[in-house]
């Protein structure tokens, strides 16, 4: 079907069409893992279940949709709608699912229990545990056999989804949410680390389960080759110059899959389209722009502001890459951004400086003002915001959307084809936050570990009282 703005491209069920290629990066990742020597903590392996009935139930969340949402000063606008499961409205949901999936094969083939540790701005966190009640659910695994402990920030709680994991007692026991209160949000990161590290032994022998650490780009990368693929499968172009992908991002572990996808294509014979990256920010976490632009996240590379009394708002005009007005220099629009100095800052700053590509930071000043033009822009494809803008709790399309537009506007971008990933929004009717009494505060290590023991200990005398 030609892709018009009456008539969107819909892609069902795309990790079941792309199975083969999953498997594929899978099959990839097990090789270099297996080169690498044996490594460090508890891993499922590298396989998805057989496909049957209950495989393409759990799956089918993963949809996806391309839009023609016109042009912008005469260059083609496309959104790739990587939000189309109701239960996450993020494209966290695909890596979620595939990670869940090798869990689940582990089970089926060793009978052993696995709990996912994840740290999280949010998103992952709900995605994840969305995956690991579909598990259950679904008919693929028994609800006491898979389970998942998350790592929030404090800053991040009002973003966490209530789901069926939640509302259940005994579900809600297993599947603890922990949040951190510390003052930099990414401490999560290492407090999660610190007990699979630290304990992973220890819940093994004691507990009978598995620790297994998630956060690996490598785990999100496999499930994001789907993205490359159906771009060459349904979106033609209308030229032979280079498409310019746009994504809002922290780490950019998506545009990463996407140019593993690329890569996969090229390996199998296919002429792969010519595919640049521009990166999308906010102010509190500028790291990879001023990674790619100056080699360096350290914030002297920022330009500095300066205080307009008549409107309260600060202003610089010395860098076209920074936003031009901002309330706060050291904004922080979305907690989901919250990644300082991310390891993918090399892995990224090559692709762009060879093949091309760019980036920007966005302020909520400069998302607000542009926000009535974003919503019209998005309305034909379905795609709702709320009318205040205030209502909106994941920032991270219109970030994007807000991001091209200024580019294009400053003369940065040389592309008219333009495709933006879609990779996150919701408001607050979307979902119900997770209730209070749903999560356990944490302070270190030692602490998350007595209180994950909680979701554990004496599981399967639980189990066969149920």
């Amino acid at each position: 079907m030609e892709l018009s703005a009456e008539h969107p491209v819909v892609v069902e069920n795309s990790l079941i069409r792309y199975r083969s290629q999953v498997q594929s990066a899978l099959a990839r990742l097990g090789d270099a893992d297996a080169g690498a020597g044996p490594a460090p903590g508890f891993c499922p392996g590298h396989l998805l279940p057989d496909p049957d009935e209950r495989l393409v139930e759990f799956f089918s969340p993963s949809g996806l949709a391309f839009h023609d949402l016109g042009r912008y000063q005469g260059k083609r606008l496309t959104l790739l709608d990587l939000m189309r499961n109701p239960r996450t409205r993020t494209t966290k949901t695909y890596p979620s699912l595939v990670i869940v999936a090798r869990a689940v094969r582990h089970i089926m083939a060793t009978g052993e229990r696995v709990v996912i540790v994840t740290p999280s701005s949010a998103n992952k966190a709900t995605a994840l545990r969305d995956a690991v009640w579909r598990a259950s659910s679904s008919g693929l695994v028994a609800p006491g056999m898979l389970r998942i402990c998350a790592v929030v920030p404090e800053s991040s709680r009002a973003k966490l989804w209530a789901s069926p994991l939640s509302e259940d007692p005994w579900l809600a026991a297993r599947n603890p949410v922990f949040t951190y209160a510390g003052a930099h949000p990414d401490e999560v990161k290492a407090l999660a680390r610190g007990f699979v590290d630290g304990w992973a032994e220890t819940f093994k022998k004691r507990h009978g389960v598995n620790l297994w650490h998630t956060l690996d780009i490598e785990n999100y990368k496999v499930a994001d080759v789907i993205r490359a693929h159906a771009e060459y499968e349904f979106l033609p172009r209308e030229s032979a110059d280079d498409r310019l992908h746009v994504h809002a991002v922290s780490s950019a572990f998506g545009l990463l899959g996407h140019n593993l996808g690329l890569r996969q294509l090229a390996d199998g014979g296919v002429n792969a389209p010519k595919s640049r990256y521009f990166l999308v920010q906010h102010l509190d976490t500028p790291d990879m722009v001023l990674s790619l632009y100056h080699g360096s996240p350290d914030r002297d590379h920022a330009p500095a502001y300066t205080y307009d009394a008549a409107d309260g708002l600060h202003r610089q005009h010395e860098d076209p890459r920074f936003p031009q007005a901002t309330a706060d220099p050291r904004e922080r629009l979305d907690p989901t951004f919250y990644t300082r100095r991310p390891a993918t800052s090399a892995e990224m700053n090559e692709i762009i400086r060879t093949r091309g590509g760019g980036g920007i930071v966005v302020s909520g000043h400069e998302c607000r003002t542009l926000y009535p033009r974003i919503r019209r822009l998005l309305a034909p494809a379905g795609i709702v915001l709320p009318e205040d803008p205030g209502l909106l709790r994941e920032w991270s399309l219109v970030m994007a959307l807000t991001g091209v537009l200024q580019a294009v506007d400053r003369g940065l971008v040389a592309e008219d084809d333009i495709l933006v990933h879609g990779s996150g929004s919701y408001h607050a009717g979307d979902f119900r936050p997770l209730s209070e009494d749903r999560l356990t505060p944490v302070t270190e290590v030692e602490d998350l570990a007595e209180k994950a023991a909680w979701a554990v200990e004496d599981d399967a005398d639980r189990a066969a009282s149920r």
